[in-house]
C-alpha cells in the first residue's frame, strides 16, 4: 500500500490554485527551489506531470484537473479535524451519567435536573448508587462524574473539591440520650443502624474503636437514608452520619443530633471523574452545571449544624 506524504498536500492546492511557481513559494513563504523540489516529488507521488509548462505560462494536466476539484474538500476535511469540537448544550442529546448516595439523589439531584432540562432540554441523565470501592475502576465506567467522600483522588482522576464534614451521632427525638451529651459508655450501650448504600459514612469510628477493642452493637444495615430514618423514628438505634446530612433530616423528621463522644478525622467530599473526560466540552460544561449545586448544599447544611451543635445537645431537640 502507498505511503502518501500528506504534508504536500497544501503546496499542490496552492500550485493547482496559482499555476505558478514563484507565487507559490510567495504565498507559502517558501523559496522557489524548495517549491520546485516539492513539484517534482508531486509528479513522483501521482505518476503525472500535473503542472506542464507553456512558454510563460503553466498548464494543467488533466489528472491535476481532477485532483484541483477534490482537494478543497479533502483539506477541508483534514482541517477540521483539527478543530476544537464545539457544544451547544440546547442541541446536546448526550446520556450524562452521575453516581453518589440516595441522600443526593433526594436532596440535590432535582436542583441538577432541572437546570439540565432548561439548559439542554434533549439531553438526558442517568443516576447510580455509588460504592466507592468502584473508584480505582472508574477508567472502565460509562459514569462521567462521582459525587463521593474520599481521603486519597487516585492517578488519572480529576476532580473538584466540595468541602469537608465530621460525623455526629443521629437519633430519634423519643429516644432516651435525645438532648444529651454522649459518652463513650452511652454511644456502645445502644443498638446501631448503618446507611449501607452510596458510600461508607461512617469508617472512621472503626479505626477509633477497634484499636481499644472496643465495638458497636449492630441492629441493622438499610440500603438507604430514608429507611434508615424511618427505622431511627420506630426504634431506639444510634446513627453515626455526616453533620450535614444529619441536620438535614432532623430538620425535616422527628430527629436529633449530638456530637460523637470522641474525635474522628474528618470527611473529604470531592466531585470525580477521569482523566479522559476532562478536555470533552460536554463534560465540562456538565460538571459545570452541577458541581455549584452539591457544594452549596454541602456548604449551606454543614454551615446549619455547626451552628446547631455549638448550641448544645438541647437546641437539636
Amino acid at each position: 500500500m502507498h505511503k502518501a506524504n500528506l504534508n504536500l498536500l497544501p503546496t499542490l492546492k496552492v500550485l493547482l490554485e496559482t499555476r505558478n511557481i514563484s507565487r507559490a513559494a510567495e504565498l507559502l513563504n517558501l523559496s522557489q527551489p524548495s517549491i520546485s523540489k516539492q513539484l517534482g516529488q508531486l509528479r513522483s507521488e501521482f505518476g503525472d506531470e500535473l503542472l506542464v509548462r507553456e512558454g510563460q505560462r503553466w498548464l494543467l494536466t488533466p489528472r491535476a484537473e481532477a485532483l484541483a476539484a477534490q482537494l478543497a474538500d479533502s483539506l477541508g476535511a483534514l482541517e477540521r479535524l483539527y478543530e476544537a469540537p464545539e457544544f451547544a448544550p440546547e442541541r446536546c442529546e448526550r446520556v450524562f451519567r452521575l453516581a453518589s448516595s440516595d441522600y443526593v439523589a433526594q436532596h440535590i439531584l432535582p436542583d441538577i435536573c432541572a437546570a439540565l432540562a432548561r439548559a439542554a432540554p434533549r439531553a438526558a441523565l442517568e443516576y447510580s448508587l455509588w460504592d466507592k470501592r468502584q473508584l480505582p475502576q472508574l477508567w472502565q465506567s460509562e459514569l462521567d462524574m462521582v459525587s463521593t467522600i474520599t481521603e486519597l483522588v487516585p492517578d488519572q482522576i480529576r476532580g473538584l473539591h466540595q468541602g469537608e464534614d465530621r460525623l455526629v451521632v443521629l437519633m430519634g427525638r423519643h429516644h432516651p440520650l435525645s438532648g444529651m451529651a454522649l459518652s463513650l459508655e452511652d454511644y456502645l450501650a445502644w443498638p446501631h443502624l448503618q446507611v449501607s448504600g452510596g458510600g461508607d459514612k461512617d469508617s472512621p469510628v472503626e479505626q477509633v474503636l477497634a484499636p481499644r477493642g472496643l465495638s458497636r452493637r449492630w441492629f441493622a444495615r438499610v440500603p438507604f437514608f430514608q429507611a434508615a430514618v424511618e427505622v431511627l423514628l420506630r426504634t431506639d438505634c444510634l446513627m453515626t452520619t455526616p453533620a450535614h446530612i444529619a441536620w438535614q433530616l432532623s430538620r425535616e423528621h422527628a430527629l436529633s443530633f449530638c456530637d460523637l463522644p470522641f474525635a474522628t478525622r474528618v470527611q473529604q467530599y470531592h466531585l470525580l471523574w477521569h482523566q479522559r473526560h476532562h478536555l470533552d466540552p460536554a463534560h465540562r460544561w456538565f460538571r459545570e452545571l452541577a458541581y455549584p449545586f452539591l457544594r452549596d448544599h454541602l456548604q449551606f447544611t454543614l454551615g446549619e449544624s455547626r451552628k446547631q451543635l455549638a448550641r448544645g445537645p438541647q437546641a437539636s431537640r
